[in-house]
């Protein structure tokens, strides 16, 4: 390409990541969008009004993919009442209290992001939340989006009392009497949601940037949005209408397990309402729970408190045989398979459904989460062709690991958690999402987890289960190319190469040669060739 009038922009004195073990220092020229050269000395591509940013050393990476985020909801937490930053129950009820006061005229108290490990069992009451709400009803989900903390006020609303059944897919926890407790689990959750106040269609917009430029300020310039209700899609076109929507975007639709297959021509409609940056391809299947509230499907029993098996092995959201029906017809649709499986049995079950399949289809199904895999489903795995689709910030002996996870897991449970070397060996694909709000976005925090199997807020632990850790290379890859994939963008973006659309993150640092890993921090934000995020 003609080099003459110079660069639009052109990115020095860093070190690229190229896919190899190791960066190369050098710098890249962007021009019309695309990645015109990459290399060690690029002055002839500076011109007259080539804007230069100075990596100073720092890492150059493709743009980031998020291929399991929920930057909707994510958006609107940070616009309400987010507990996300909190890191105690008592900042936690200090920051609902300030909030409260804060908009005395909202008819009710709505946001999250409370932590598991705050609360004994990881339920807290709804008398603890009263003190700071008093009458106003109030709504906290849990930050892994599984459970509801509710006061005294919600639950005299929705009618919930000693006397309201457990749904099919959920639990109402109690005190010793039957009377509610103040957590509601999984399904429970809608008894709350159904009487909540709408959120306005101009709400979710608002919502919606302010995820994204978060996502943008982690150097993420590509998505799958997780879970895609009605008015989340709404969001994102009116977004892209007004050219406001930056990121590439693939939508997986949300499916509602309290329907059936006839929901199947909502889905079509939905997905042929399609613009520029958003796709909406994907179907999201909610195969099970978590661990920590016993409701991820698992091959073995939970164990109580005295470590003896218990009658409970989860919940199957979607029952195994009518997801064989639901999968083979999404895939022969052209839908693209985007599974919650986060235990042994649920990862069985949406691995069984794709051996299934009749067709030859190449459309990048996903199994997202994987916390526990029998070790007999790594080649299964690979056998289905289907990706991995890991969120690695979990894999570490963190206080919710620690105290509420590894206790009530059986012996197949606890030894085969988050395999990530084991399905890399395998052949198996790899792709990484955040579930942000669940987790951090930023993508340098996840990956040091991911290699060394410790928080970045607990170094100084004994690693989980460390022989299952990727290497720097292996977790990068996994969340640009890899990631590229699953969204079937491989050919545009994903790696830094001469003719590939240039969507770039720039870091402070290097941390193939400046560990750790999560200190770096994302600085420049490159999207399309147009620079969408700098730090300030």
């Amino acid at each position: 390409m003609n080099s003459s009038s110079g660069a639009d922009l052109l990115v020095v004195n860093g070190v690229i990541f190229t896919g190899g073990p190791e960066p190369v220092p050098g710098s890249v020229a962007i021009k019309a969008g695309r990645i015109v050269e990459v290399g060690p000395d690029l002055k002839v591509w500076r011109g007259a009004r080539t804007e230069v940013i100075d990596a100073g050393g720092g890492l150059v990476t493709p743009g980031f993919i998020d291929v399991h985020v929920h930057p909707v909801t994510g958006g609107l937490k940070l616009l309400r009442c987010s507990l996300d930053s909190a890191r105690s129950a008592g900042e936690a009820l200090d920051r609902v209290a300030s909030y409260a006061k804060a908009h005395s005229e909202t008819e009710w108290i709505w946001g999250g992001g409370w932590a598991l490990d705050w609360f004994p069992g990881g339920s807290p009451s709804a008398r603890l939340l009263d003190q700071v709400t008093g009458d106003r009803p109030a709504f906290l989900y849990a930050r892994d989006g599984h459970g509801a903390w509710v006061n005294s006020a919600a639950l005299a609303r929705a009618g919930i009392s000693e006397d309201t059944p457990d749904p099919p897919d959920g639990r109402i926890e109690r005190q010793t009497d039957g009377s509610p407790q103040g957590t509601l689990q999984e399904g429970a959750v809608a008894l709350i949601e159904a009487i909540l106040p709408p959120v306005p269609a101009t709400e979710w917009e608002r919502a919606l940037a302010a995820g994204q430029q978060y996502l943008l300020s982690c150097g993420i310039t590509g998505w799958q949005d997780a879970a895609t209700e009605p008015e989340h899609e709404a969001a994102y076109l009116a977004l892209a209408g007004r050219g406001e929507l930056v990121a590439s975007v693939v939508a997986a639709l949300w499916w509602d397990r309290h329907r059936g297959l006839e929901q199947i021509g909502d889905l079509l409609g939905r997905r042929a309402c399609q613009a520029p940056g958003f796709r909406p391809t994907s179907v999201k299947l909610m195969l099970d729970g978590i661990v920590e509230n016993y409701t991820a499907a698992l091959l073995e029993p939970y164990r109580d408190a005295a470590g003896s098996p218990t009658a409970n092995s989860g919940i199957d959201f979607i029952e195994a045989d009518d997801l064989v029906e639901i999968v083979s017809r999404l895939d022969r649709l052209g839908f693209q398979c985007h599974f919650h499986a986060l235990g042994s049995r649920a990862v069985r079950n949406a691995l069984t459904a794709l051996d299934r399949l009749r067709t030859a289809q190449d459309l990048r199904h996903h199994l997202a989460h994987l916390q526990v895999i029998d070790p007999s489903d790594v080649g299964h795995f690979k056998k289905t062709g289907a990706t991995a689709n890991v969120q690695a910030l979990w894999a570490c002996n963190e206080p919710q690991m620690i105290e509420l996870t590894l206790p009530f897991l059986g012996p197949m449970s606890v030894g085969n958690q988050y395999s990530f070397a084991s399905l890399n060996a395998a052949g198996v694909p790899l792709a990484m999402g955040s579930d942000w709000p669940v987790s951090t976005a930023n993508v340098f925090e996840q990956i040091e987890v991911a290699v060394t199997r410790r928080h970045p807020l607990h170094r100084d632990r004994e690693p989980l289960q460390a022989g299952q850790a990727l290497t720097l290379e292996q977790a990068l890859t996994a969340f640009t190319a890899g990631s590229a994939r699953v969204n079937r963008v491989e050919d545009q973006v994903g790696m830094i190469e001469v003719g590939m659309g240039a969507d770039v993150a720039v870091a402070d640092r290097n941390p193939f040669s400046e560990p750790p890993i999560g200190e770096a921090r994302v600085t420049h934000t490159i999207k399309g060739g147009r620079l969408v995020y700098r730090q300030e």
